[in-house]
């Protein structure tokens, strides 16, 4: 039942046949040669971006953002309404930029390892961005996550992986109003970084508990250094969030997925408020 990189590739497939008009583009390609696969939802001035599976046991993500995929082109081809908003007004003033599996390498890993959530090259990507970096290398080192392994080594240097250079150059090239960054475990959503608090944050933060029923929370310890959103908060001063979908242990068993979709639904379509 795994999500896997085959799956993924089946379903970019299926939407380049079926629906033309959603553009897909190759970002950068993962340490094994795996294709990084962007989607662009809409044509709208505004952007924003989601992705998904930072962390290989965290795959359930990936098809999450696939299935909304799926479920906004169907809305827009026939009229319908997501969570009661207008797909196509959305369309039209909303571009929705979606990563949904950062890390194709590590979910393989992950099939066979069940405490893997690194890359193929041991490298824990969500602690591999330039947002005090040094700072969460030192403390995983302390925790004995000097080197490569199953998590929370941060590599060599920032961006020194190419799944990471990938999202962040990516991300250099947009012009996105804010960014989420999906993960599990823990229906909660990290909207701070340090004192850094770029203008909306909350504003938006609150939103996206609402619809979702998630909680705003914190992060302590080394998860507070160097993932995706604290790097974008950091350079762009804007919000950026980490959304932890579900309850349990990674990987979350899939019939949790019906659920944490119908949770996390309104959030995805939130862009266009």
């Amino acid at each position: 039942m795994i999500y896997d990189y085959d799956a993924l590739q089946k379903d970019i497939s299926k939407i380049a046949k079926k629906y033309p008009f959603i553009k897909i583009e190759t970002i950068g390609r993962s340490s094994n040669h795996r294709e990084i696969f962007a989607l662009r939802l809409g044509t709208g001035e505004k952007e924003v971006f989601y992705n998904g599976t930072h962390h290989a046991l965290e795959w359930i993500t990936s098809k999450l953002l696939m299935r909304f995929v799926f479920d906004y082109c169907k809305a827009y081809i026939k009229g319908r309404r997501l969570k009661g908003y207008n797909v196509r007004k959305l369309f039209d003033t909303v571009s929705i930029y979606i990563v949904p599996m950062v890390n194709p390498d590590g979910i393989e890993i992950a099939k066979f390892n069940d405490k893997w959530q690194a890359n193929a090259r041991g490298v824990d990507l969500n602690h591999n961005y330039d947002a005090l970096w040094k700072e969460g290398r030192d403390i995983a080192k302390t925790m004995g996550y000097g080197k490569p392994g199953a998590t929370k080594y941060s590599g060599r240097c920032p961006e020194s992986e190419p799944e990471t250079r990938a999202v962040a150059n990516f991300t250099r090239c947009k012009n996105f109003e804010y960014v989420i960054a999906f993960h599990s475990q823990g229906e909660v959503i990290y909207w701070k970084f340090g004192d850094t608090l770029p203008p909306n944050a909350e504003k938006i933060a609150e939103m996206l508990s609402n619809a979702s029923g998630y909680a705003l929370d914190e992060t302590e310890g080394v998860a507070s250094y160097s993932g995706y959103k604290d790097w974008f908060m950091d350079k762009f001063n804007r919000p950026g969030f980490t959304v932890e979908v579900g309850l349990g242990k990674n990987p979350l068993p899939i019939d949790q997925f019906d659920k944490i979709y119908n949770d996390i639904l309104e959030m995805l379509v939130l862009a266009g408020v």
